[in-house]
């Protein structure tokens, strides 16, 4: 078995229900296995990255699809006014106004926030992260763009205190 056997494999088995794949060919193991359902871990804006202590990769044999990447590069953030308050990201990820393609985003310019609120999502590692307000205010400018690359400490949103 080659390795873009290996891959269109895994590809297929992704899209199916099918939970275990085992294989043996001449002295040659392979074992794949899927997540049961995907891992959400909650964290406040603005703190370390998550730890990976206690994680178990899934599947013996992985193959990494190829993030999308934004077709311009993204703009680098305007100088804040002096009174507004800037939400960074924690962590490097993909960057998600919404829980899925087709809800509502979390917030919107002009949207009220508390602490807690949840601002947006960022992907790292296959985990979405919530990542929550730390002050009460109101949203005057989205720095970032759905579904965008984005850096530690990177400015994700200018918000107004109240």
């Amino acid at each position: 078995m080659d390795f873009k056997q290996i891959q269109e494999l895994i590809k297929m088995i992704n899209k199916s229900n099918i939970g275990e794949v085992c294989i043996e060919e001449k002295g040659f193991k392979l074992t794949i296995k899927q997540k049961e359902e995907p891992a959400t871990q909650v964290i406040s804006a603005p703190m370390q990255a998550p730890s990976l202590a206690g994680s178990a990769p899934q599947a013996s044999v992985q193959s990494a699809a190829p993030a999308p990447q934004a077709e311009k590069p993204a703009k680098p953030a305007e100088a804040p006014a002096g009174n507004t308050v800037t939400i960074k990201s924690p962590m490097i990820g993909t960057f998600y106004r919404s829980s899925s393609p087709d809800k509502a985003p979390f917030v919107n310019i002009g949207d009220d926030i508390e602490p807690g609120k949840v601002v947006c999502i960022i992907e790292a590692m296959k985990l979405f992260n919530e990542i929550e307000s730390e002050i009460k205010g109101r949203i005057v400018k989205v720095l970032v763009e759905d579904a965008s690359p984005v850096e530690y400490d990177q400015p994700l949103f200018l918000v107004e205190p109240v």
